[in-house]
C-alpha cells in the first residue's frame, strides 16, 4: 500500500451500521453510502441503521487496492446482506469491470474474507511512481457564507496523501467574517490561503484564483464536497500519463442518502451522467464519437476538474454570464470544456479521481436544481453562439440527437430512472432550457454593468 492517509479508513458521510440489535423507529432510510474494497473482508450491511431507521438499499462505492471499479444498488432484505450475498450481488452488478481483475489474481469468484495481492498491484504501483515526481498543485474552493460545510471540505484537503499542493479559499462577496475564520483554523493545520472577492458570481470567484496563481495548476472542488484521500495523486496520474491533456475531470460520487430527493438526483445520473467509471479522452481525434458540441454524458464538471497552466486563460477565462449567482445558475463549466475541445484541446476522463458530494436533501432544492441545470445548458449554448455563431449549423445538425435524449426512454438522461421519479422534475429541466437564453443576454448585462463600475 501507498503511504500516507490509509485510503479505506472511515469517511464523513458514510454512516456506520450496527451489528447490535437497534431500536427501530419505523422511518425509512433510503440508502446507506458504503465505500468497500474488496481487498477487504466484505462489511455485513444491517437492516436497520444506529439511529434505528429501516435500511431500503445499500448504495456501493467498490473498489479493488483503492481503484474504484463502479456502484451498486442494492436492496436490503429485513435481514440484512451478510457478506456471502453482498459478494454476489457485487460480482453481478460489476461483472464487467470485476472479471478480468478477478482473473488476474487467479479467482473465478468474490471471496468474502478480501484479496491479498501476490505482490504490490499494478495501480499502487504505478501511483508510488507518480507520487515520487508529483507536480505542485493549487486547489481552488470557492465558497460564500458556508463555513460548516467548507471546514468539512478543507479538513478532506488537508488529509491527502499528497506531498506538495496549497489550497486557495475564494470568499466571494462575504457579508460575514465565518469563512475567513474557518480558513484560518484551517491555516494552522496546513497550507491554505485566503482570497476575497467582493463581486458575487461563481464564475467571478474562479477568475479572481486564476489571477492569484498564474503559471499553477489549479484543481477545483466545491465546498459541499470533501475529497478521496488520493484525489490529487489520482489527478497527477492522469497529467503524468496524458502529458497533452489540458484538462482532467474526475468523478463525483453522493456523500449520503438520506433522502429519497438525494436518490432521485442519483436516478437522474448524479453529477457523471452515465459516465461511469471507463476512463476515457476527448479531443479533435474523438469528435466522431462525441460531438465537443453535446456534453451527454458530460465531458466533466465543475465540482471536480483540474486545469493546467495557461488553458483558463487561452479560452478567455471563465464566462461571468455564466455560474451560481447569474441568472443562468450555472454551466460556466460545460462552456469551459467546450471551448478547451473545439480550441483543438484535450479533456481526460479520469474515474480514479474521486470527490463525494452532498446532494440537496430536498424536493424543492432537487427541483430547483434541474430548473438550474436546464437553464445553464441552453444559456452556455447562447454564449457560445455570441462567440461563434458559425456553429449554428453544427448545433442545429445536432438537434435530432437532443430531442431523442430527451423525449427516448433509453437515453443517457433517463435510462437510469426508476418508476418512483416525479416525471415533473423532467419537465422543470425542460422549463429551465427554455429559460437559458435570456437569462444568459441578462447575465451579460449585469456582468457588463459591474465591469463598469469597477473601471
Amino acid at each position: 500500500m501507498t503511504a500516507g492517509v490509509d485510503p479505506r479508513a472511515a469517511r464523513p458521510g458514510h454512516r456506520m451500521l450496527t451489528a447490535p440489535p437497534v431500536t427501530p423507529t419505523g422511518e425509512i432510510l433510503p440508502a446507506v453510502v458504503l465505500d468497500v474494497d474488496l481487498s477487504d473482508p466484505l462489511p455485513t450491511v444491517a437492516a436497520v441503521a444506529a439511529d434505528g431507521r429501516r435500511v431500503a438499499r445499500a448504495w456501493i462505492l467498490v473498489r479493488l487496492f483503492t481503484e474504484p471499479l463502479g456502484t451498486v444498488l442494492v436492496d436490503v432484505p429485513d435481514t440484512g446482506l451478510r457478506p456471502a450475498e453482498l459478494a454476489v450481488a457485487v460480482q453481478a452488478g460489476l461483472s464487467e469491470p470485476l472479471a478480468p481483475k478477478l482473473a488476474g489474481l487467479g479467482l473465478d469468484r468474490l471471496p468474502v474474507d478480501g484479496i491479498t495481492p501476490a505482490c504490490e498491484p499494478a495501480f499502487l504501483a504505478r501511483r508510488r511512481e507518480v507520487l515520487a515526481d508529483a507536480p505542485h498543485i493549487t486547489v481552488v474552493v470557492c465558497t460564500r457564507e458556508r463555513p460548516q460545510e467548507l471546514t468539512r471540505c478543507l479538513d478532506s484537503l488537508l488529509d491527502q496523501a499528497y506531498p506538495d499542493f496549497r489550497v486557495l479559499v475564494v470568499d466571494n462577496a462575504p457579508v460575514t467574517g465565518a469563512t475567513a475564520a474557518a480558513v484560518a483554523a484551517a491555516a494552522r493545520r496546513g497550507p491554505v490561503d485566503y482570497l476575497r472577492e467582493p463581486t458575487p458570481g461563481l464564475s467571478f470567484a474562479r477568475n479572481a484564483a486564476v489571477a492569484a496563481a498564474p503559471g499553477e495548476i489549479l484543481a477545483w472542488i466545491d465546498d459541499d464536497e470533501y475529497a478521496d484521500p488520493n484525489w490529487l495523486a489520482e489527478v497527477a496520474r492522469a497529467l503524468a500519463d496524458h502529458p497533452d491533456a489540458d484538462v482532467v475531470s474526475g468523478v463525483i460520487v453522493p456523500a449520503e442518502l438520506e433522502s429519497t430527493a438525494q436518490l432521485w438526483f442519483e436516478q437522474f445520473g448524479g453529477h457523471s451522467k452515465g459516465r461511469g467509471f471507463t476512463p476515457d479522452v476527448f479531443s479533435p481525434a474523438t469528435a466522431h464519437r462525441q460531438s465537443p458540441l453535446y456534453p451527454l454524458p458530460p465531458f466533466g464538471t465543475g465540482a471536480n476538474m483540474t486545469f493546467r497552466p495557461g488553458v483558463i486563460e487561452r479560452i478567455g477565462g471563465w464566462d461571468t454570464a455564466l455560474g451560481a449567482g447569474t441568472p443562468a445558475m450555472g454551466s460556466e463549466d460545460t462552456l469551459a470544456f467546450t471551448q478547451v475541445l473545439l480550441g483543438g484541446g484535450t479533456i481526460v476522463y479520469q474515474p480514479s479521481a474521486v470527490t463525494h458530494h452532498y446532494h440537496r436533501r430536498d424536493l424543492s432544492g432537487l427541483r430547483k436544481q434541474m430548473v438550474g441545470y436546464g437553464t445553464g445548458l441552453t444559456a452556455a449554448y447562447t454564449g457560445l453562439l455570441l462567440r461563434r455563431p458559425a456553429l449554428l449549423w453544427p448545433l442545429l445538425r445536432l438537434a435530432p440527437t437532443a430531442l431523442r435524449d430527451l423525449t427516448g426512454s433509453d437515453s443517457p438522461r433517463v435510462a437510469t430512472l426508476r418508476e418512483d421519479f416525479p416525471r415533473e422534475l423532467l419537465g422543470a429541466n425542460r422549463r429551465g432550457m427554455l429559460r437559458g437564453p435570456l437569462a444568459y443576454l441578462r447575465g451579460r448585462r449585469a456582468a457588463r454593468t459591474v465591469r463598469r463600475g469597477r473601471r
